[in-house]
């Protein structure tokens, strides 16, 4: 890991998100820095998707602040971060050579086509390049949808629950790609319900409950240590 790894690629303090009276958020801190995995848990309805898109820059914070490296503004920051959500939102009538060749496209990539090419090929989809993307398997559907996060080769890469509806092979091959991108000095933020994969690839992890964090730990650690802190957290322990 790199030495710029001392500053978070993306730091939030105190951050909250309220909609109405009901607060999705309330005061959460979470910094992630290059080469790191920093694993998002919590029951349904904790906050973690909504993290996800105020990190994204999808969504703005009703109160705290966030940060980028190298003080990026919210627009030029938004153009360093790979996003997968749980829906994959890919064009069904586009085949996967076509999405991904929008997706660079949007982000001014110069030679977009070799970029497209490149992800298919890495990612093992080249052979169904032409394909209709909505004709594909959600093992398929999760690899373009990857690919496509990927294409304008960003810093930060978030994924909301990417493990979901996957087979156990596609699902080794995610956890391949993640380790990939953390050995490539990428910042990445995992929700997941999976604890497995999360102790299995998480630097650090934060369970939230109902919108705070309610247990924390900034190392690796075994599969179960992270079920106690997390039935602890969530007040299911024995």
């Amino acid at each position: 890991m790199s030495g710029a790894a001392l500053e978070p690629v993306v730091a939030a303090t105190r951050l909250e998100k309220r909609f109405g009276p009901v607060a999705a958020l309330a005061g959460i801190d979470v910094a992630v820095e290059r080469g790191r995995v920093l694993a998002v848990l919590g029951p349904n309805g904790a906050g973690k998707s909504t993290l996800l898109r105020i990190l994204a820059g999808l969504a703005r914070p009703s109160a705290g602040t966030l940060r980028y490296a190298g003080g990026a503004d919210r627009r030029r920051a938004r153009a360093q971060v790979g996003y997968i959500a749980h829906a994959t939102f890919l064009y069904p009538m586009l085949s996967a050579r076509e999405n991904l060749l929008f997706a660079a496209r949007l982000h001014g990539l110069a030679d977009s086509g070799a970029r497209a090419d490149a992800l298919l090929d890495e990612l093992g989809l080249a052979a169904v390049a032409d394909r209709l993307a909505g004709g594909f398997s959600r093992g398929l559907a999760q690899r373009l949808a990857i690919a496509r996060a990927l294409v304008h080769d960003p810093v930060l890469v978030l994924l909301d629950e990417p493990f979901t509806g996957l087979d156990p092979v596609s699902a080794d091959r995610l956890a391949e790609r993640i380790g990939a991108l953390r050995a490539a000095d990428r910042a990445l933020v995992l929700v997941t319900h999976d604890l497995g994969r999360a102790a299995a690839l998480a630097d650090a992890t934060r369970v939230l409950c109902d919108g705070r964090v309610a247990w924390s730990i900034d190392e690796r650690v075994d599969a179960a240590t992270l079920e106690a802190g997390y039935r602890t957290a969530i007040g299911t322990a024995p």
